[in-house]
């Protein structure tokens, strides 16, 4: 495609990144540049031959620069498509040269409102003329190419050398430029829209990070996107992970190194958690790291095998050297102890992965056909999450040990898939069921996987027990406490069965069912 030369350049940026090399750049190549206020001054500073834009108009800059572009000898010369005759027999008639490039970045709104700047401030930082000229130009990429952040100048200094950007180039330019607006426009809206407390509309915008090699089967096409609004505002996730070694993360391992985040974090504690299937196959606490991991492995070593591995504490040459010690598909962790990387390194196949700054978002996304559906995260964060608000309907006190046990099999719970029960003892899950279609079966294989561990453990179950046979499976097993949100039609008879069994049993008056 031929290349279209550039003659006329309209430059108004808030980030000076690279504009003073740009500038000269332009220089260099003949190319004549208007400009407005700070970025006129920039240029000229430097030596750059700059045309204010308000010596061009002849209407100058005003009500605090809320008004310095919006007029139409700057319109129209971007607008202006330079193909129609009449089009230019009208600009000539106005006296209005034509631009063929325009340099456009926007005011940091998004940076303002995640400085907790005051809402005056913020409407300041809504940038009016900018968007306008940016739209205009793309709108008109058949005669103008448009530059919207300054990691295009390098592209645009290519360009000029190549005597111009093509059509398709041109093209692709106002694609970038249109998404550089609508994510302008989402952040003012959705900021509005929180201000106001409206939540009838919701828009967010995901950038791709890479192509997988597959979904969750071979036959499944997938890809990885960042949530950009997300990013900005300095949150954390798993797409944000540095990856240090290994094989590229697949569709599944992403999914389960999520899940093993959320578990994981969920503690105050050092902790680690296991993942499979989404499912934890072992979750503990302990004083280290190392020691946290080693408790987690042994809860279900069978099913650990090939799992994810994710620790809220940075990783240790101890637990390093354990984990060598079995296939492993991904350890993450907020970092690595001196030693520890080289050691898991070792291992060829095996994803090691870094997040620093690890945060569970708020909210949650799930889709459904033609549609959305969200909620709040289910966090760890409600009073009845706390032993202080729980409720002790039967059995005598428990000691200090008995009661710590229960708060994190409480906590660990939420990690598992509906129906769910876990077993915990020493701050370490001993059996977990999960997913099952009745609590019975859920229960039957918790104390299945726990074996002899289950005499003398504590229970936990996400959902109440809706009758009594679920938590007579776990008395007959050997379980000392139990803790379960309660609120069956049926919890006289559950409460009964626990005080029958003289076992402690703790309502909270919370559930954390987990259907994703």
């Amino acid at each position: 495609m031929e290349q279209k030369k550039i003659t006329r350049a309209l430059v108004s940026v808030y980030d000076k990144t690279g504009l003073v090399e740009l500038g000269r750049d332009l220089e260099s190549h003949g190319i004549e540049i208007l400009s407005t206020g700070s970025t006129a001054k920039t240029l000229q500073e430097a030596g750059v031959k700059v045309i204010p834009v308000e010596q061009y108009t002849g209407f100058p800059e005003m009500l605090g620069g809320r008004i310095k572009t919006l007029h139409p000898r700057i319109h129209g010369g971007i607008l202006a498509n330079q193909l129609d005759p009449e089009h230019m027999a009208q600009l000539a008639e106005q006296e209005i040269a034509p631009f063929d490039l325009v340099v456009i970045n926007l005011y940091p709104f998004t940076e303002t409102i995640a400085s907790g700047a005051e809402f005056a401030e913020c409407i300041e930082q809504i940038d009016i003329g900018g968007p306008s000229m940016l739209r205009g130009a793309a709108k008109n990429h058949g005669s103008v190419a448009v530059i919207s952040d300054p990691s295009q100048y390098a592209q645009l200094s290519a360009a000029l050398h190549n005597g111009g950007f093509n059509l398709r180039e041109r093209r692709e330019l106002a694609m970038r430029t249109y998404r550089v607006t609508a994510e302008y426009d989402i952040a003012i809206s959705q900021w509005l829209g929180r201000e106001l407390d409206e939540n009838d509309w919701r828009a967010k915008v995901w950038q791709k990070v890479e192509d997988l090699r597959y979904g969750e089967n071979p036959h499944q096409k997938a890809a990885v996107y960042l949530d950009k609004t997300r990013t900005k505002m300095s949150l954390d996730g798993i797409t944000n992970a540095k990856q240090y070694h290994g094989k590229e993360m697949s569709f599944n391992n992403y999914t389960d190194a999520d899940a093993a985040l959320r578990a994981a974090y969920d503690h105050n504690e050092p902790c680690v958690a296991i993942i499979k299937h989404a499912n934890p196959c072992g979750i503990a606490i302990a004083k280290d790291i190392a020691a946290a991991h080693c408790a987690a492995h042994a809860c279900d070593p069978v099913s650990a095998f090939g799992g994810v591995i994710a620790a809220n504490r940075a990783v240790s040459i101890e637990m390093a050297k354990a984990i060598s010690e079995i296939f492993t598909e991904v350890v993450i962790a907020p970092g690595y102890e001196a030693g520890a990387l080289e050691i898991l390194s070792a291992k060829p196949s095996i994803r090691i992965l870094e997040i620093a700054n690890y945060k569970v978002s708020r909210e949650e996304l799930r889709p459904i056909s033609n549609g959305l559906l969200i909620q709040e995260m289910d966090l760890i964060d409600a009073p009845g999450d706390f032993s202080a608000n729980w409720q002790q309907v039967s059995g005598e006190s428990v000691n200090e040990a008995v009661l710590k046990d229960l708060e994190f099999a409480w906590r660990s719970v939420r990690a598992v898939k509906s129906n769910a029960i876990l077993l915990a003892k020493d701050g370490a899950s001993v059996g977990v069921g999960m997913g099952q279609v009745n609590r019975v079966d859920s229960a039957k294989l918790a104390v299945d996987r726990a074996g002899e561990r289950a005499e003398g453990s504590v229970a936990a179950s996400d959902a109440f027990f809706p009758f009594a046979d679920g938590l007579k499976i776990l008395i007959g097993a050997g379980i000392s406490a139990v803790v379960a949100p309660g609120g069956s039609m049926r919890d006289a008879e559950v409460i009964a069965a626990a005080t029958s069994a003289k076992i402690a049993l703790f309502f909270t008056g919370v559930r954390h069912f987990s259907h994703g």
